[in-house]
Order: C-alpha cells, then sequence, then structure tokens
C-alpha cells in the first residue's frame, strides 16, 4: 500500500521528491495546492476505498506522505 500512495503523489506532484523525502510538506513547498489537495482525496477513495471529507481533516494531518500513508491505512484497518 506504501508504495502504491508514493506512487499515486509522484504522478499528482510530478516530482520523485514526495518519493526521496516522506517528510517533504507538500503544501509549503508547492508541491501540492487546493485544487491538487481535491485530486488526492478523490485518487485515495478510488485507489483504496478510503472517504476523507476535506471539512474532517486539517491539512497539517496530511501535510507529507508519511501522514497520508499513515491516515489510510489507519482508515483502512477500520473499515
Amino acid at each position: 500500500m506504501e508504495e502504491n500512495v508514493l506512487e499515486m503523489l509522484v504522478e499528482l506532484c510530478d516530482d520523485e521528491v514526495v518519493r526521496e523525502d516522506p517528510d517533504v510538506e507538500l503544501f509549503e513547498t508547492g508541491l501540492i495546492d487546493s485544487l491538487g489537495f481535491t485530486e488526492l482525496l478523490v485518487d485515495i477513495e478510488d485507489r483504496f476505498g478510503v472517504v476523507i471529507s476535506p471539512s474532517e481533516l486539517e491539512r497539517e494531518e496530511m501535510n507529507t506522505p508519511r501522514k497520508i500513508i499513515a491516515l489510510i491505512a489507519q482508515r483502512s484497518a477500520q473499515a
């Protein structure tokens, strides 16, 4: 699952840095903007069946690849 998330982020961000540095700040570095964030949530639902509403989380809870992977793993385990 982790590799699939990283692959999705590489495609979305168009940058391998998300694979190289799992703690890279996606929003502050400009790798993801508001539209990209929405695309990310849709991709997560499509690929992993995990529904995350933009209103239920703060960006800071999903601002690095490591946090995104942990959140998807947590939500998948709850399903």
